[in-house]
């Protein structure tokens, strides 16, 4: 009785835990085709063990609800290999855009046994137009540059300069609304030329030179810039004219406007002449940009100086109208024309060998061509 009263203890100590351990135990022990449901019960009650049928049912109860255990990974990607940290970059965003366009055009005629007569000849024209822009929530600021330079050769005629300009443009403006197309702006100016001009077929005094003349332009006003720039007006109460002739020879003749050298009864000069002219007035220019048919843009700048100090009224013309048609991404054709006036620019002339003043002249400059460009 003492062993059956210990053994008894035993199992009551186990059922008492409900351990899965003592699950497996009893199932180790009793086999399965000895021990059922019913076997259980009677053998309980015909065996001295009656507390078995007491305490193996909701041990096997117990076995059989308990979910086993997930069984462990012997070797885990995961755990070997440690992920690099995932960092959000911002996109960077610049307030700066750029424009480029390179172009080539090109002119040519040639006559072979051409019993009508003519010249064959060929004309070539370089351009470049540059465009810097920064712009935020209440400032622009634009830069442009523009070169232009042409030749021709003609048969039996040495090579000829056609075209030569180069031109910078900086305006800065700052509004107080974001959506206002109005800007306060001060605006740069300057334009002159890269090599020497002639009056042909005379090539041995120059006419002109680099910086000679040089024109700048600084002022402050009143801007109204479209957001797509097909349409910008300016429009400046106080704009600082500077004309330069930074040539010597050409400031004592008094070119471009500038005063001219004096000289004494025996030719002799008394003060050189002047390499600078300064003058102070309003200033108005206008960019406007159309397209007036498909692949057909038309393009037009316009600019009117006139002087407070010297001839009040007496307007200063620089127009530039060109018609650009896109015939692919690549070849475009172009028919400019340029129409100056400056009071301050006196036309000459040889009359019997002398050279004589006429005045000042409408001058114009037209221009017809085909080519390449390929804009970055």
């Amino acid at each position: 009785m003492k062993v059956k009263n210990l053994n008894l203890l035993i199992l009551l100590l186990l059922f008492i835990t409900n351990t899965s351990s003592f699950s497996q135990v009893v199932t180790d022990t009793i086999s399965r085709d000895t021990i059922t449901k019913n076997s259980i019960v009677a053998d309980s009650v015909a065996t001295d063990s009656i507390p078995v049928k007491i305490i193996l049912k909701p041990v096997l109860h117990d076995n059989f609800y308990r979910k086993p255990s997930p069984p462990k990974l012997k070797y885990s990607f995961a755990r070997m290999v440690s992920l690099p940290e995932v960092i959000k970059i911002e996109p960077h965003y610049s307030h700066w855009k750029g424009k480029n366009i390179l172009g080539f055009d090109i002119s040519e005629i040639a006559f072979v046994n051409w019993s009508a007569g003519g010249t064959s000849s060929i004309s070539g024209l370089l351009k470049g137009d540059f465009n810097r822009t920064y712009e935020r929530k209440y400032t622009k600021w634009v830069n442009e540059l523009s070169i232009r330079y042409g030749m021709n050769k003609q048969d039996g005629i040495e090579v000829r300069k056609t075209d030569d300009a180069f031109r910078f443009n900086s305006t800065f403006g700052y509004r107080k609304n974001p959506e206002s197309n109005w800007f306060h702006s001060g605006k740069l100016n300057f334009n002159t030329q890269l090599t020497n001009g002639y009056k042909y077929p005379n090539k041995d005094n120059p006419i002109s030179r680099l910086f000679a003349p040089a024109y700048m332009f600084l002022g402050t006003g009143a801007e109204y810039s479209k957001k797509n720039k097909d349409f910008v007006f300016y429009a400046s109460p106080f704009t600082y004219k500077a004309t330069l002739v930074w040539d010597q020879e050409l400031a004592d003749k008094g070119s471009f406007g500038v005063e001219k050298a004096i000289y004494d009864e025996e030719g002799n000069i008394v003060r050189r002449g002047r390499r600078a002219k300064n003058e102070v007035g309003v200033l108005i220019t206008n960019h406007y940009k159309s397209e007036i048919s498909k692949n057909v843009i038309f393009v037009s700048n316009v600019s009117l100086y006139s002087d407070y100090i010297n001839k009040f009224g007496n307007v200063d013309i620089d127009c530039d109208l060109a018609l650009n048609l896109v015939v692919n991404q690549y070849v475009k054709a172009n028919i400019g024309t340029r129409i100056l006036y400056d009071d301050d620019i006196k036309n000459k002339t040889e009359i019997d060998g002398v050279e004589v003043n006429e005045g000042p002249k409408t001058q114009l400059k037209q221009v017809l061509g085909v080519g390449i460009t390929y804009a970055f």
